[in-house]
């Protein structure tokens, strides 16, 4: 897949970041690639190169009605010549009318099976039991069984690219303890990346958009770097459970002022239910002072709009 690399970093003047102390550059990944953009890109091929290594022709995934990670696996396997299969969360799916997402998923050659709830955490949860893959592989065929929201080893080493690519636009001087690396945390993924990956000094800050993740997405990023880095964890990293404004999903009045004025002021459209959470957390962080002066932040861009933003 042809990709824009490296995203453009793009330096902007924050009035509110600027009274205390702080700068903003974006990482632009939501301009990675049309279809497959942002961490999307950074997480799924690996995965699409693994397929290959091992001589499937099928992905297989998970996701919810609204998922993204479904399109773009969709988009990222026909463009490898590779089938796919979403299996998604909800059986009473199965006879609606299909929204963008999903109707977008299957344009590209996404098989679609609706689960019940029951029967899609339970087989989340035993996904890695030789048993779960046995009966995967028996009804969907020999396929490389990608995770929900597309989070695993390969997709945490993908990600990790983010960190080297920003290294270098940012030379002679690099990054160092003036640098914070921040990004939304829905699976994990890409903030156990950037953490691997961080030079000495520099550090990162995920923003969960998920409510009542609290230790749990803290273990999911750890056992990623454990996969991924030969049992290895990494310090100067933390997850913001503050700011995901009511939950997965939800756009507060406050969060959509926000993204509206952003707009206004840098011509730029922010995605919502992720990237704009992460802004909001920023500048309240900021305000009550829990960046020191100097301090850098990095705002890696993760996905793009949706029509609805």
């Amino acid at each position: 897949m042809n990709a824009r690399l490296p995203s453009p970093l793009q330096q902007l003047t924050d009035p509110l970041l600027e009274r205390a102390g702080v700068t903003l550059r974006l990482k632009r990944d939501d301009l990675i690639h049309p279809d497959v953009p942002g961490n999307k890109w950074r997480k799924l091929l690996p995965n699409l190169r693994a397929a290959h290594a091992a001589g499937h022709r099928r992905l297989l995934t998970f996701g919810g009605a609204y998922s993204h990670h479904l399109t773009a696996t969709a988009a990222a396997a026909r463009a490898a010549g590779l089938a796919s299969v979403g299996l998604v969360r909800g059986d009473e799916l199965a006879d609606r009318p299909r929204n963008p997402a999903l109707a977008a998923a299957e344009r590209d050659g996404m098989e679609l099976v609706f689960l019940s709830r029951a029967d899609y955490r339970g087989t989340l949860e035993a996904l890695d039991a030789p048993a779960t893959r046995h009966r995967l592989a028996q009804r969907f065929g020999p396929a490389h069984v990608v995770p929900e929201g597309g989070s695993n080893a390969l997709a945490a080493r993908g990600s990790a690219a983010t960190v080297a690519e920003l290294a270098a636009q940012t030379a002679p001087n690099g990054l160092d303890e003036r640098d914070v690396l921040c990004c939304p945390v829905g699976s994990g993924g890409t903030l156990a990346g950037i953490a691997a990956a961080l030079p000495p000094g520099a550090r990162a800050l995920g923003v969960a958009v998920l409510r009542g993740g609290q230790g749990y997405l803290e273990s999911r990023v750890n056992a990623l770097h454990r996969a991924g880095w030969s049992g290895a964890t990494f310090p100067r990293w933390e997850i913001d459970h503050d700011h995901h404004g009511g939950g997965y999903g939800r756009i507060p009045p406050e969060l959509a002022a926000l993204t509206d004025r952003f707009e206004r002021d840098h011509g730029i459209r922010l995605e919502r239910r992720y990237v704009a959470k992460t802004l909001a957390c920023l500048h309240h962080r900021a305000r009550r002072g829990d960046f020191p002066p100097g301090t850098r932040l990095t705002l890696v861009v993760t996905g793009p709009p949706s029509a609805s933003d």
